[in-house]
């Protein structure tokens, strides 16, 4: 009896233990499988980052710069990164851009300044958060014409991207230095990828543009610059970083990271030369401008002050002057007051992003 006792509790305590152990199995088996379940759960939709419309011109080369920087520092894909994230969009030319950020197809761009002058009197909700960059318009002849100054080119045809452009405002200053105006030449609106080929075939005289438009042509032989803006202008600005009051009002931590980071692009660029060597490479890829890279190298470099982008201040005498200009040429009726166009306060509160590139 005392030796079946025994047998039994001896069994009893074998049970238990073998019981107890598949309890414990079956829990740890339960936390292995509910700790992955927990960890790859698939998160909710995350928003896509703020898309910045621009186009594919050096002007705008702080734009794929500071997105390449902020998508480094803050892959897409997490809640809290798409908080603050935004990226390129590419158009072709101003008209497609300024329709789009009319309609709000993007919330903010790279610009042309008159234009958003325009469009704000005209009470679409747009306010200029920053400059893009300065100097960086060139005008271009044939290298084999016989024009040296601006008089050779009376009754000349010229190419400009458009009459809200700083390009022809630019044109208007060096006709009139020469005692000129635009009457005393044809002038034509033309995209500015458009403009070398029509030099080449002789389908215009000259064109005044942005680069790298006028590095394309000059690169390849057959054209020179007659002027550029860092000779006669060089706090020339054309383009200025954009943005929709809707983006403003919902999202201003995202529209203050992009001017930091547009910022810091303009200052990384100018601090040394390898910086604009990476930044050709950016440039070129696909998703940005998706150009040769030759091309965009030549701008950076002959001469490197072509484009600038270091000094972004936005200096309300600087907008006054360039609107007054704008005015006269009849691309805004009448003078907008700055207040209307601009808002300082991102520019004012920026803080040095990481251009870690």
């Amino acid at each position: 009896m005392e030796s079946g006792s025994s047998s039994r509790a001896g069994l009893a305590r074998h049970v238990d233990r073998r019981l107890l152990l598949r309890g414990a199995l079956g829990a740890g088996a339960v936390a292995a499988v509910a700790i992955p379940a927990r960890r790859f759960l698939v998160p909710e939709a995350v928003a896509e980052p703020v898309k910045v419309g621009g186009l594919a011109v050096t002007c705008n080369l702080t734009l794929p710069v500071a997105c390449a920087a902020n998508q480094a520092a803050n892959p897409f894909g997490t809640r809290d990164a798409a908080q603050l994230a935004f990226g390129f969009s590419r158009y072709n030319g101003w008209p497609e851009l300024k329709e789009s950020l009319m309609s709000g197809g993007v919330q903010a761009a790279y610009m042309l300044a008159p234009l958003v002058m325009d469009l704000a009197d005209k009470q679409v909700p747009v306010k200029i958060v920053s400059i893009g960059h300065r100097s960086g318009a060139v005008i271009m002849v044939r290298t084999d014409s016989s024009y040296r100054n601006f008089r050779d080119l009376t009754r000349k045809r010229i190419a400009i991207p458009s009459r809200f452009a700083v390009d022809f405002l630019f044109l208007r200053k060096m006709l009139a230095k020469e005692g000129m105006t635009p009457k005393d030449v044809e002038i034509v609106e033309m995209a500015p990828a458009d403009m070398p080929a029509a030099l080449y075939v002789k389908g215009v005289d000259a064109y005044c543009t942005g680069e790298p438009f006028g590095a394309a042509a000059q690169s390849a032989g057959y054209a020179r610059p007659l002027t550029m803006t860092r000779d006669e202008w060089p706090r020339y600005m054309c383009c200025v970083l954009t943005v929709r009051e809707e983006l403003i009002a919902s999202n201003r931590p995202l529209v203050q990271n992009l001017v930091n980071y547009v910022l810091a692009a303009g200052r990384w660029l100018d601090g040394q030369r390898k910086n604009r060597e990476t930044a050709v490479q950016i440039a070129a890829k696909r998703e940005y401008f998706n150009q040769d890279p030759n091309i965009l190298r030549f701008v950076m470099s002959h001469p490197e002050d072509r484009v600038t982008y270091g000094d972004l201040r936005m200096i309300p005498q600087e907008f006054e002057d360039l609107m007054q200009q704008a005015v006269a040429a009849g691309a805004l009726k009448h003078s907008v007051p700055y207040a209307k166009y601009v808002d300082e306060s991102f520019a004012r509160a920026a803080r040095p992003a990481s251009i870690a590139l």
